[in-house]
């Protein structure tokens, strides 16, 4: 097939090779436990009740994982009001949230643009195919050019699907984990503030 394609097919695997690069990469890094790791919350809130704050404990929390990057600003501001510590939490979120969409924009698009790679890939097939033709070229011939010319279409598409599949996963998992850190620091605060027992 590859063969087959000329050279629009260059482009083509260079997209499939990006794109199962970063389809393992986002599956490494987009992992529940390394983002949201169990019982985080609960260490944070015991050591909170017995230790307070200190900055190296703060510290130590932040470089845990993306959770605990959340939750560190929230206990840098532990001694603020309520307003002023959720505000610190969003802006540690919205960090977080453009760090865990890392890649996917460029996962997105070669889902987007493989098929019309492909597209291309099959009208330069059919306008050399034509070309050396010319009308002298038999039916078999002009049959056989075309299932050549097909063939970047083909790869294509093989490309844009299991990369479409992966960034609508990734996206939902990073929604996902938006939601659960942003459900975790809610908790954080009320405890912080005496509104809630953990």
């Amino acid at each position: 097939m590859f063969q087959a394609g000329g050279w629009p097919m260059w482009p083509l695997l260079l997209a499939s090779v990006i794109a199962v690069a970063l389809i393992i990469e986002r599956s490494i890094s987009l992992r529940r436990s390394r983002v949201i790791p169990s019982g985080l919350l609960d260490r944070v809130i015991s050591d909170l009740e017995r230790h307070g704050a200190p900055r190296e404990m703060v510290s130590r929390v932040a470089a845990h994982s993306p959770l605990g990057r959340v939750l560190a600003a929230g206990l840098r501001n532990i001694k603020s009001s309520r307003e002023i510590m959720k505000e610190s939490i969003e802006e540690a979120g919205r960090s977080v949230a453009h760090d865990l969409e890392r890649f996917l924009t460029t996962l997105g698009t070669i889902a987007a643009i493989s098929p019309l790679m492909g597209l291309f890939g099959t009208v330069v097939g059919m306008i050399e195919m034509f070309t050396a033709q010319g009308v002298t070229g038999t039916p078999e011939q002009l049959s056989s050019g075309i299932a050549m010319a097909l063939h970047a279409t083909a790869f294509g598409i093989i490309i844009a699907i299991p990369a479409m599949i992966f960034w609508r996963h990734f996206r939902r998992l990073v929604d996902d984990f938006v939601v659960e850190m942003e459900h975790q620091a809610t908790v954080l605060v009320d405890v912080a503030h005496g509104e809630r027992r953990h």
